[in-house]
């Protein structure tokens, strides 16, 4: 693949999200992105990442990848690595789109025909205003009157959870993940002191509404110790959760051994983890997790997300990919999801799917029924939505390779 240029695009729509499109010497574009410290990541793919590329001999994702493979933070998810996850999407998009093939095809070929969806409950702002985990960045106030419809599942969730969880079973939703004990987390230092009453009463709610019909998943957020933790799960274990998701840190495995071992709550961690098979390897020989979460903005794009799923897949354990970030990450990892046999569920966000995902783009998977499918369009199907780029809170900048 002859380059032509890379080009960053951002938008106010989301100030966290960086896309990236790889233009060949053929007029072909590729499309990638990236989540969180977007000016960070910006600077990091023109200012390094595009010197190197200029320099090397792209023929496939995996050179690339390998010529970009950093010296420090190899083991992180920092803008090295969330540039470098974008630059690869970019360049599968590419090379799919110049073999005429969806990606999942050029990945080896459909496993699955779809695959079931939870419903992240979050809001159309959340996490738009900082590049942080926190409950300053929810994009919404739970002191307020509620929204009064549409998909403001986070303010849903914490003022009226049963509402939501039987919306979101007539809706077709096998399952709902949710935040109820962020705030006691934060309180707390995420210790055995923390205030678990009101987490509690979101999760009675929902059961009392909707029993059994609903798969509920904790997230956790990584904001617990070790100590905080034991006892948050131990105070869940009634409510018969999917999983219970970062409860720790994810650098953390030897903690996370330790604390599945005294839970039936399945453990679900990775989401953050960065760097493809390296972040993961540990997590799975310390026998420290149940479900190992992918997002392939993160972790290394394609290139190295297919090798931590399948380092998953030998250690015998379930994947799942991560959503909450953009349209092209969610094309993306459907199509590595459908193409994998150890993926069993892929998340979405309902709120980010029918809200602003619309306006950045067109091609998005298929949502219906509790089901998420690719379409049939060369590559991850993604293109830019008409009048996205001529916004005024659209931003681009161009290298030429």
């Amino acid at each position: 693949m002859a380059l032509k240029s890379i080009e960053t695009i951002r938008t106010g729509l989301q100030p966290n999200v960086t896309i990236v499109a790889i233009r060949d010497q053929d007029g072909n574009l590729g499309l990638g992105e990236t989540f969180f410290g977007a000016s960070s990541v910006e600077a990091y793919i023109h200012d390094v990442a595009a010197p190197v590329l200029a320099e090397t001999t792209v023929d496939t994702p995996s050179a690339a990848a390998a010529a970009l493979e950093p010296y420090v933070g190899y083991t992180g998810s920092g803008a090295e690595a969330r540039g470098n996850s974008a630059i690869d999407i970019a360049l599968w998009d590419l090379l799919a789109k110049r073999a005429s093939l969806p990606l999942n095809e050029l990945l080896g070929g459909r496993f699955h025909n779809g695959l079931p969806v939870y419903n992240t409950c979050a809001g159309y702002s959340y996490i738009n205003a900082e590049s942080r985990q926190s409950s300053s960045n929810w994009g919404t106030s739970l002191t307020e009157a509620g929204p009064g419809g549409g998909y403001e599942d986070l303010w849903a969730f914490h003022n009226e959870p049963a509402k939501l969880a039987r919306e979101l079973v007539e809706a077709g939703y096998p399952g709902m993940k949710i935040w109820p004990f962020d705030l006691a987390a934060e309180q707390s230092g995420g210790s055995r002191s923390a205030d678990l009453r009101a987490g509690l009463a979101v999760l009675e709610a929902i059961r009392n509404e909707v029993g059994d019909e609903i798969n509920i998943y904790l997230e956790l957020h990584g904001q617990w110790t070790l100590s905080g933790a034991t006892r948050l799960l131990h105070a869940v274990e009634p409510y018969d959760l999917t999983w219970a998701e970062d409860p720790i840190r994810s650098d953390q495995p030897e903690a996370l051994a330790v604390l599945r071992s005294r839970t039936d709550i399945p453990i679900a961690v990775g989401e953050s983890t960065g760097a493809g098979n390296l972040g993961y390897r540990a997590l799975l020989e310390q026998g420290a997790i149940d479900t190992a979460i992918l997002d392939l903005g993160w972790c290394g794009g394609i290139t190295q997300g297919r090798r931590a799923a399948h380092l998953a897949d030998s250690h015998g354990l379930p994947v799942a990919l991560h959503d909450c970030t953009g349209p092209i990450a969610l094309a993306t990892a459907v199509h590595l999801a459908t193409a994998t046999p150890n993926v069993e569920v892929q998340e979405v966000a309902r709120a980010f799917y029918h809200g602003w995902y619309q306006d950045i783009a067109t091609g998005l998977p298929e949502l219906r029924e509790g089901t998420i499918s690719t379409t049939s369009a060369p590559g991850h199907g993604i293109e830019l939505a008409p009048g996205f780029l001529s916004r005024a809170d659209t931003s681009r900048r161009v290298t030429t390779l």
